[in-house]
């Protein structure tokens, strides 16, 4: 029996989710996202994907509701929606895995409460506080598993500064 082409039959969250976030280089643009990359430019340079994928993935993206576009300038911006946010402990899971599991020289990227500065703990929470701030309030800088920029991007380039997540690029 041929494997389907979506989920659509399927009655579970899991099977639903993956509709809207599942695709290759969907979780990648949202990852983008909370880290600050909003024009359209500005994440294909950084992701290295074609124009068409990204252009088809950002309109599945907004029709979802993941993503909004704004008007930035003369052209637009993307910003995370509500459900978007609502993604950051899906997207903390995944860097946690991944640390522990394709990342042999340590975190890529770490993260810490703007409010008191303490590193957060693989779950996203701060062991000072003992909360799980929201991602306006975390800021990222690159971890000991980093090996520099990814390339010559802008992107690249303030990803290796400490700074606020969602704050644009």
């Amino acid at each position: 029996m041929a494997l389907g082409v979506d989920y659509a039959a399927q009655q579970c969250s899991v099977a639903r989710t993956l509709e809207v976030v599942g695709g290759r280089w969907t979780l990648l643009i949202v990852r983008d996202c909370f880290f600050g990359v909003r024009r359209f430019t500005d994440l294909r340079e950084h992701l290295g994907v074609s124009r068409a994928v990204l252009s088809e993935r950002l309109t599945h993206l907004v029709d979802d509701g993941v993503l909004a576009r704004v008007p930035s300038g003369e052209r637009e911006a993307y910003e995370l929606t509500a459900a978007g946010l609502a993604l950051w402990p899906v997207v903390v899971a995944l860097l946690a895995w991944g640390d522990d599991h394709a990342s042999p020289d340590g975190p890529r990227r770490l993260f810490s409460h703007a409010a008191c500065g303490t590193d957060l703990d693989r779950t996203g929470r701060c062991p000072a506080c003992g909360t799980s701030p929201a991602p306006y309030d975390v800021e990222t800088r690159p971890g000991p598993g980093s090996s520099g920029p990814q390339g010559p991007s802008r992107v690249s380039a303030a990803l290796q500064e400490r700074r606020r997540l969602l704050d644009p690029i």
